[in-house]
């Protein structure tokens, strides 16, 4: 007969749990790297920046928009099951919300206008557009994330949220874990890239791309890392209070590491699996920190 234990994770509120935490994994691995694509476009220079951008361009065109998917797939499963807490982020959290969805639709229009527009220098700018929404969008997607980890979003008498509407994101650590995921989805991007591109030169180029945005992902964890001592106890106690957590981060390390010397020794497939593995383990990560928070 099945222990009590186990029964316990069968229940339907843990299950559509870990189908939340599929889904935003789908969406990290897929539109992550669909707005990663969007910052190394903002960030292309030299003399072969335009054969990077169309290169960036021809791997986002074919299902870009249809990643967003997962997106709604999270948001419908936390209405749905979670209501209380879908209410109180909500709530608490609609101007980051708003900012970040208003970031995806500008992103989205500009990059329509950009492939089937004139080539003339005012339309030029809807480059630009795409580029810097794709850059910003991520940062308030970690922000959200940033906010919810903080554990500043509470709930007074009856369910309702306690909220000024900006204390709860408008810290440091918010906009840490926010820097940490837009660096980590250029690297993804930046990858992913160096498998797509045939031509060797801009290959190369994607290759240092990669390496140098996962040198600032380092950079952004230990910013998050530092903040969440202060910013989000719960966050900071989860992940540097066990053995388990520690061993954790040595694997994350690895693969961050493998990653790197990857690309390093154009073994772009591979590299391309440990990119891969190692935002699957910030993900898990992250949601194991939340688990009966």
């Amino acid at each position: 007969m099945p222990s009590p234990d186990f029964l316990a994770l069968l229940a339907p509120g843990n299950i559509v749990a870990v189908v939340i935490v599929v889904a935003m994994l789908a969406y990290t691995l897929t539109g992550g790297a669909d707005f990663g694509g969007g910052v190394l476009d903002l960030l292309a220079t030299g003399p072969r920046a335009g054969a990077q951008r169309r290169s960036i361009a021809r791997a986002i065109g074919p299902i870009w928009e249809a990643n967003h998917v997962w997106l709604l797939v999270v948001l419908v499963l936390m209405f749905v099951a979670f209501p209380t807490a879908f209410a109180a982020i909500m709530t608490a959290l609609h101007l980051p919300m708003l900012l970040m969805l208003t970031g995806i639709t500008l992103r989205g229009s500009a990059f329509v206008f950009r492939a089937y527009g004139p080539d003339r220098p005012e339309w030029r700018r809807w480059g630009l557009m795409f580029g810097a929404a794709s850059a910003v969008t991520p940062i308030l997607l970690g922000v959200v994330f940033g906010a919810i980890s903080s554990g500043r979003i509470t709930l007074g008498p009856g369910g309702a949220v306690r909220t000024d509407f900006v204390s709860e994101w408008l810290t440091p650590f918010p906009w840490a874990t926010g820097l940490m995921l837009q660096s980590l989805f250029a690297f993804l991007a930046a990858t992913y890239l160096t498998v797509e591109e045939d031509d060797p030169e801009v290959r190369n180029d994607f290759r240092r791309m990669a390496v140098r945005a996962s040198y600032a992902f380092f950079g952004t964890a230990v910013l998050a890392a530092i903040m969440a001592r202060t910013g989000a106890p719960h966050l900071w106690a989860t992940l540097a209070g066990s053995y388990q957590a520690w061993a954790m981060q040595a694997v994350l390390a690895g693969v961050a590491i493998g990653a790197i010397v990857a690309l390093e020794t154009d073994r772009f497939q591979l590299a391309r699996v440990l990119a891969g593995a190692q935002v699957t383990l910030v993900v898990l990560g992250w949601a194991a920190s939340q688990a009966g928070w």
